[in-house]
């Protein structure tokens, strides 16, 4: 089929949509149509981007907590570290991104790399750092819609999601553990 002179990809002839694409399709058919869902979710993965969006929080708190200080700071740190952690399991795994035709890819991503979604484990560590830093139930606040997000703007399966909080999770409780210890050494 042509349009316009260009090529395109005839979907009838595609097969319909199972596991986890099916969930994506499900996901943002649910979704994706609501007023303000795209806008709202492409804005929260510019903010996610490389983690750039918690660190200039971390810093902002460090800026402006005084007595949180360290906690701020290794939120910062932490935040870095999930998403250095999901770059190179990413590059070790190197799982593409969902291709399904049924899937809109409703944002434009810096690899085609997907396993497991940085965004979530940047924001689930960053989440769990800052809820220390503040007493919030953050992560509760947080994670859920920035993985949901990633489905919803088509860039990664719900098993990318699910090991990135994993993953950000164990980052987090490893950054709290060093920066532990670092104060009970001082």
């Amino acid at each position: 089929m042509r349009d316009n002179g260009a090529a395109s990809v005839d979907k009838s002839d595609a097969l319909p949509p199972s596991g986890e694409d099916a969930v994506l399709v499900a996901v943002q058919s649910a979704l994706a149509t609501r007023p303000g869902v795209l806008p709202l979710a492409r804005g929260m993965s510019h903010f996610g981007e490389h983690s750039l969006g918690w660190m200039a929080l971390a810093a902002l708190g460090a800026m402006f907590s005084r007595r949180r200080r360290r906690e701020w700071i290794a939120a910062g740190v932490g935040a870095f570290a999930a998403h250095a952690a999901a770059v190179v399991i990413k590059r070790v795994v190197r799982r593409t991104r969902p291709d399904h035709p049924a899937i809109a890819v409703n944002v434009g991503t810096p690899s085609r790399l997907s396993f497991p979604s940085a965004h979530a484990t940047s924001t689930t560590a960053a989440a769990i750092l800052m809820g220390r830093a503040t007493g919030l139930p953050l992560p509760a606040l947080l994670v859920p819609p920035m993985a949901l997000s990633r489905m919803v703007l088509g860039v990664h399966y719900p098993s990318d999601v699910a090991t990135g909080v994993l993953v950000g999770a164990v980052v987090a409780k490893a950054t709290e553990a060093i920066a532990d210890r670092i104060e009970g050494a001082q």
